[in-house]
This record gives structure tokens, C-alpha cells and sequence, in this order.
């Protein structure tokens, strides 16, 4: 078994720690927290120790490191898990800041550093990639990306997150990438503030819609907002020379209710970590594949890097109110 070690315990840490110890061949060693007690709590509840950071990169036990600390510690700490020896498994995005995303280059040339954009591990999401792939619906010309929030984050939250851009529109970027089989090459944006009169305060936007084109015209338009009203909303819809394939959002259970007054659906799933739980089950079982040398990782270094240009792009454009070339 992989010993593995957490560096960050808070939410989405949690999570990681979860999947670390239900898979069969991985188990996790260590948690690394600045906040004792929040370390404390998820050692206790995995059976790892909790240890500092340079303990864990100086022990040759630790195969794996895990990042899921807050964002502006995840470049530098994915840096040293990689010099170290250790396989890297970081939380998205990999910086704030896309110069000195840039500047690891060299740093993490050959790392087996895995990028956390889950959603390209969402089973529905891989269906759609793959009906894509095989020409279902022939040739790519479109998508439309959904990703809205059922309620907007707190305020303190949005301070540090780096804005909707790079925190929660990053994901799409990603996804863009990933379904549009190559790179955009203009941006266009619009953003406003129209959920919370708070975010708008400490200077972000909660309602976006992002316009991206490729070298050959491929569009893709992304909407995103913090708030729905109605539940967690994820969709993809990819239009095709023959057709179009799409990816509907997931409710908590099957069931249909149909009477004179229509159909009826249950609701659908709340927040991210229903919604993508089985993403993350699958993310693990992928860094377990890579410490076992089965496979490479599917997202990595450059992943992250031109899913930030992105973000930086589209909050320039809305900024300035003209495309931006990426």
C-alpha cells in the first residue's frame, strides 16, 4: 500500500482523506495543517499522525503527497513534494498568479504531478467525451457549458478566492479545453454583480458569461453565476455537424411522479461534493493508478497553466470590454 500524506484539512481536504482510505491501495500516513486542531480532527478520524511539512518530505516512506491547502500555497508546496521524490496530487488552481504558474516550468519538469480538475472524472461528463470522440454527432462546432452555484459563498470566502474566474469558472476553462480538442485562442467577457450586493463590494462578480474561440472557430460560451435557486446546475450541451450530446443535470433519485398536473422529478443535488462524488472516488483511484505506475497523469502541469491564462484573460476582458488573444 502507498502511504500517502495530506497537506490541507479543511473541506475538500476531508474529502481527499475519505477516498485515501477507502481505496484498497492506498492509506493514509500523515496530515499536515496549520490549524491544529482541524489536523488533529482528521487524523483522528483516518488513523494517519498529524506531522509537519518537512517531515513528511523528508521521510522516504511517503510516496504521495496530496496539495489541498489553500490556493496560494499549492504552487509552492507541489514544487517541493515534486523535488522531494513524491508524486503530487494538487487541488486546482495550481497558482493565483499565471506568472509564477509560469516560472515552475523547470521546476516541475517530470513531475508526476496530477491536477485536481475533477469533473473531467464526472462518469457522465467521460460518456459525453467519448460519444464526442467517437463522432456521434460528427464534427465539433459548439458547446455551451453551465456551471451555476445553488447560493453564493460567503463574503470572506470570495475575498481570498481570486474571483469567479479563477475560482469557479476555472473549472469550465478546463473542461473547454478538454471537449473542444484544442486550444482557444481569444477570449470574451462580460461579468456583473447581481446575486450579492457584498460581492460586488470586495470588488468581484457573481454572474458571467464567457465566449471563447479556437484557431479554427470552434465556440464555446460558458455561464456561471453563484446563485440558481435551484439546486446545484451542471450542464454541457455539444453541438455537433449531425447532431448534439448532452449531459443533464443529476437529481438525489430516479423517481418520476406523473399525474394530471404533469411530471414531476425529485430535486437536484445540492452542492459539488454530492454532485461530484463519484468524481472524486475516480480521481483517487487515477493517483493511486500513477503511484502504481500504471498510468501517467491525465491532467497535469500544462493543464493548469493554460487553464489559468484563461481566467486571466476573461477577467481582462471584462475589464477592458474587448476579446483578449490568448
Amino acid at each position: 500500500m502507498h502511504r500517502i500524506a495530506l497537506i490541507g484539512a479543511g473541506r475538500i481536504g476531508r474529502i481527499h482523506a475519505a477516498n485515501v482510505v477507502a481505496h484498497p491501495g492506498l492509506t493514509l500516513s500523515h496530515v499536515v495543517d496549520a490549524a491544529a486542531d482541524a489536523a488533529r480532527a482528521a487524523a483522528q478520524a483516518t488513523g494517519a499522525e498529524v506531522a509537519d511539512l518537512d517531515a513528511i518530505l523528508a521521510d522516504p516512506t511517503v510516496a504521495g503527497v496530496i496539495v489541498a491547502s489553500s490556493t496560494d500555497t499549492h504552487l509552492d508546496y507541489a514544487v517541493r513534494a515534486h523535488a522531494a521524490g513524491k508524486a503530487v496530487f494538487c487541488e486546482k488552481p495550481i497558482d493565483m498568479d499565471l506568472e509564477s504558474a509560469r516560472a515552475a516550468a523547470d521546476a516541475l519538469t517530470g513531475a508526476r504531478l496530477f491536477l485536481g480538475f475533477n469533473r473531467r472524472f464526472d462518469p457522465n461528463f467521460r460518456a459525453l467525451k467519448a460519444g464526442l470522440d467517437a463522432g456521434r454527432v460528427g464534427a465539433l462546432e459548439s458547446l455551451q457549458i453551465t456551471s451555476n452555484d445553488p447560493a453564493p459563498p460567503p463574503v470572506a470566502y470570495v475575498k481570498v478566492s481570486g474571483g469567479l474566474f479563477k475560482d469557479m469558472a476555472i473549472h469550465d476553462f478546463d473542461m473547454a479545453r478538454w471537449l473542444l480538442g484544442e486550444e482557444p485562442v481569444e477570449v470574451f467577457a462580460w461579468g456583473s454583480s447581481l446575486v450579492d450586493p457584498a460581492i460586488a463590494a470586495a470588488g468581484d462578480v457573481d454572474t458571467a458569461r464567457t465566449v471563447l474561440k479556437t484557431a479554427s472557430g470552434r465556440l464555446c460560451v460558458i455561464a456561471n453565476s453563484r446563485r440558481s435557486g435551484f439546486g446545484y446546475d451542471q450542464r454541457i450541451e455539444a453541438y455537433g455537424a449531425a447532431g448534439m450530446i448532452r449531459a443533464d443535470n443529476v437529481t438525489e433519485s430516479t423517481v418520476r411522479v406523473w399525474t394530471e398536473q404533469g411530471a414531476q422529478a425529485d430535486r437536484f443535488q445540492n452542492f459539488f461534493l454530492d454532485r461530484y462524488a463519484m468524481a472524486y472516488r475516480a480521481e483517487m483511484a487515477h493517483f493511486a493508478d500513477i503511484l502504481d505506475g500504471k498510468a501517467t497523469p491525465e491532467i497535469g502541469y500544462a493543464d493548469g497553466v493554460a487553464a489559468l491564462a484563461l481566467a486571466e484573460a476573461a477577467a481582462e476582458s471584462m475589464r477592458s470590454g474587448k476579446p483578449v488573444r490568448v
